[in-house]
């Protein structure tokens, strides 16, 4: 109930970054301001993710270390979107939604079943999917999918109140810092 009253809240405040986002998408590459994708929600389930748009319309629908030169893909906005973590706000829809949380695993694309089977065999499909997590302030991009899982299983077994306080507060530092963003 937290998540969704603080996610409702935050969007409340953050209308006007909103507004000022969607009229730089829309001025540099028209519409749709919000890509949505499918992804792997709490016990291998799937949802669509929302996000703001940072890619330009013709960009395939796949993880963005898959394309071949990436940067001739990413809108203008995009790079400041991403540096910042910026395009991650709409996520705030799918908590409210009840299909993600603040602090959780990211959740996989559709098609990673390779950190899937991984995250079955750890026991970390069980936990909601989240903005931030203990792997996003621990290497984010820069990580193996091995890696990854096992700070997923450390959160899991660390999993409180004051953890998830925590990796909030190092998410801002990171990404300040632009932290593991590789693209």
């Amino acid at each position: 109930m937290f998540n969704k009253f603080f996610a409702i809240l935050l969007l409340v405040l953050l209308a006007p970054v909103f507004i000022i986002v969607a009229l730089f998408i829309s001025v540099e590459d028209g519409f749709p301001i919000f890509f949505k994708q499918k992804r792997v929600g709490v016990n291998y389930t799937f949802f669509n993710i929302y996000k703001f748009r940072s890619m330009k319309k013709n960009t395939p629908n796949v993880a963005t270390h898959l394309l071949e030169n990436p940067a001739r893909y990413l809108l203008k906005i995009g790079r400041v979107l991403r540096k910042l973590s910026l395009d991650e706000l709409p996520n705030l829809i799918n908590i409210i939604k009840g299909e993600m949380v603040f602090v959780g695993p990211r959740p996989a694309l559709y098609n990673q079943e390779d950190l899937m089977q991984l995250r079955v065999n750890a026991g970390v499909e069980k936990l909601k999917p989240g903005i931030t997590g203990w792997a996003q302030i621990n290497g984010r991009d820069e990580i193996s999918i091995e890696e990854k899982v096992k700070l997923e299983k450390e959160y899991l077994e660390q999993k409180s109140i004051g953890f998830d306080i925590k990796i909030v507060v190092l998410t801002f530092t990171s990404v300040l810092k632009s932290e593991g963003v590789n693209h």
